[in-house]
């Protein structure tokens, strides 16, 4: 049973240098012998390029296969773990930021209204269907802002919603 020999390979994980490099050297007789400087000063001599090792291309079947997270995100907001606490946080902090917004907005348009007639006597003279405009204003059209402040809120806050199930689904 004849060896047949080895294709030349580069150092592997592990392998100490000067092993492969004497291997190289076993392989190519003729590189032990050579004088480095005597191929420097002839320059009629042909040079010979060292043989470099094949180069192989590594591939796995599951190249295309879909790689999911050890625990899906939503396990890890059920478990309440490190990850998942911070994914809610991040709603949280979503929605609370809009409950701020449109309470301030509410606030200002409210408290705003009285200040805008203390400062502007003209509209304090103007009557609407007999009530004066600032009655009208604050005992009765204000509550249709608030219903709309209110709708705005809630749609805004089911987009977070949806944004927040979407970046779970995918984490996933």
């Amino acid at each position: 049973m004849s060896r047949e020999p080895e294709p030349e390979r580069g150092p592997e994980r592990g392998a100490d240098p000067r092993r492969w490099i004497a291997d190289l050297s076993r392989r190519d007789p003729d590189r032990s012998r050579r004088d480095p400087e005597r191929s420097r000063k002839d320059p009629d001599r042909p040079r010979r390029e060292p043989e470099r090792p094949r180069r192989e291309v590594v591939t796995s079947p599951r190249t295309l296969a879909p790689r999911h997270p050890r625990y899906p995100v939503t396990r890890e907001i059920d478990e309440q773990t490190r990850l998942g606490e911070v994914y809610m946080r991040s709603l949280i902090r979503t929605q609370f930021r809009l409950a701020l917004f449109v309470c301030t907005v509410l606030a200002c348009v409210v408290g705003g209204l009285p200040l805008l007639f203390l400062l502007v006597p003209e509209l304090r003279a103007v009557h609407l269907l007999g009530i004066p405009l600032p009655w009208a204003v604050l005992a009765g059209l204000i509550y249709p802002a608030f219903v709309i402040g209110a709708w705005l809120y809630v749609r805004q806050a089911e987009r977070n919603e949806r944004h927040f199930a979407e970046l779970v689904d995918r984490a996933r």
